[in-house]
């Protein structure tokens, strides 16, 4: 199966109104995307906004608990998965490039109001929640923008620029607060994460060593540990161990390979240790997963 890149490219159906929206439950997305136990960055705006059940995601290290009716803006370039999602969990994600708020190229608006926020790590991400005026009011909007996307009546395009524009306006007059300067050693931290974390995603089906990690990114075996820790809240091998497992699932879901074979091909040489890996992570045997998504 071919190796999956932290880097999502987002394939709009229409590249001419670069908008999509996912929508994600636990057992699928639609369309195909990425977010659900699924490390990731791209180069697009997100907001998410939780329809059912509750979320827990992470973003640049952080971790966020959204109820449902709640949402969250997560910039550019940003390292971020969903980590936990009830059976009964639902949202929906909005992406866009950021050009859309700026109307032109060399615009005043890009300039002064959008390229101040969405560069170099200064705006990372934000909660909304609905006993804050100025939030509920952007949920308001995303529940409406929602409904506009799902129809995609007859210029639904220039609703959905209306809105987008209007959330902007929203969020960067009451948000200054959220800016941050980020020090030359926190962007090269960010910089390091991603090499390493490709470096992983690129070689998970051999014997990685830790010192095989830290020396992608020129580091000590220690500053490799602390650079995990810091950015994702695991170990380089407990990434590792959720990765292969992550690989494992789809080739479960996607593959009639016996799991001797799968286990083989993420990265386990042992499969009755890949056996009680993957049960501890999803409570479940591969066998029993396979046949309940089938």
């Amino acid at each position: 199966m071919k190796t999956k890149p932290l880097h999502e490219i987002n394939r709009y159906d229409d590249t001419s109104f670069p908008v999509g929206m996912y929508i994600v439950t636990k057992d699928k997305i639609v369309p195909k995307g990425r977010g659900h136990m699924d490390l990731h960055w791209h180069e697009e705006l997100q907001f998410t906004l939780v329809t059912n059940g509750s979320v827990v995601m992470q973003v640049d290290g952080k971790m966020y608990i959204l109820e449902e009716g709640q949402a969250i803006f997560i910039n550019r370039n940003l390292l971020h998965i969903t980590s936990e999602l009830p059976e009964d969990g639902r949202y929906i994600s909005i992406n866009f490039p950021d050009k859309l708020l700026g109307f032109f190229v060399g615009s005043r608006m890009e300039r002064d109001y959008v390229m101040p926020y969405t560069n170099n790590y200064r705006f990372p991400a934000i909660v909304f929640r609905k006993e804050i005026e100025w939030q509920k009011k952007i949920l308001d909007e995303l529940w409406e923008l929602q409904e506009i996307l799902l129809k995609r009546e007859p210029m639904y395009e220039y609703k959905v620029s209306q809105k987008l524009v209007t959330i902007w306006m929203i969020l960067i007059n009451n948000a200054q607060d959220q800016l941050k300067n980020p020090s030359k050693g926190y962007v090269r931290k960010q910089e390091r994460m991603q090499k390493m974390l490709s470096y992983i995603h690129e070689n998970y089906m051999n014997n990685i060593l830790l010192k095989d990690i830290a020396a992608e990114v020129n580091v000590s075996e220690g500053e490799c540990c602390r650079c995990f820790k810091e950015l994702i809240r695991e170990s380089p091998n407990q990434y590792l161990l959720e990765y292969r497992i992550s690989r494992a699932m789809e080739m479960l879901n996607y593959t009639g390979m016996p799991v001797t074979e799968i286990a083989l091909q993420c990265g386990f040489n042992d499969t009755s240790h890949f056996i009680q890996y993957f049960k501890k992570k999803t409570k479940m045997t591969p066998n029993e997963f396979r046949n309940k998504k089938c």
